[in-house]
């Protein structure tokens, strides 16, 4: 595929995630291409909020005037309002220019916004990708040479 071509299929699967759809199939000579989207399931319920729910329930027993004990807060979530940089295409992940070579980017750095901050392999080219945000780099969720996944998380980073 060109340059082109998977700037192109980047554009179509955006066009149908933002729609919706479900499930797409192209076929134009020698290309086959089929994408099929997962539905966002609800997340299933934590531990936490099982407690909370049987501390909360009164006993079977209990008298009416029996109050429930005090459940504590939740802790809030520690990477509530991060960026998430996610990957643009489907490909291998290279957090590093060449073998042996320091990271293009580490947990605690600060980027700028267009700064490269890893490589993604598909179809051997190498793409180089940006930071679409400024701040600390605060979390990689990949390691390096593991196949990624269009959309896939790859950083977080606290912007400021």
């Amino acid at each position: 595929m060109k340059p082109q071509d998977i700037k192109d299929l980047q554009e179509l699967i955006e066009f149908l995630k933002k729609y919706q759809v479900a499930e797409f199939d192209l076929e134009r000579g020698d290309i086959k291409i089929r994408l099929k989207f997962s539905q966002a399931v609800a997340p299933a319920a934590s531990v936490a909020d099982l407690a909370r729910l049987v501390a909360a329930a009164p006993p079977a027993t209990a008298s009416p005037a029996a109050q429930p004990a005090a459940v504590p807060a939740a802790p809030a979530d520690p990477d509530a309002g991060l960026h998430i940089v996610k990957s643009p295409i489907v490909g291998t992940y290279y957090g590093s220019p060449s073998p042996g070579a320091s990271p293009f980017v580490s947990p605690g750095d600060r980027v700028e916004k267009g700064q490269v901050i890893c490589i993604v392999e598909a179809m051997k080219l190498m793409n180089e990708i940006e930071a679409d945000a400024s701040g600390e780099v605060v979390k990689c969720f990949i390691s390096n040479g593991q196949p990624i996944e269009f959309g896939q998380p790859l950083f977080s980073i606290r912007e400021g």
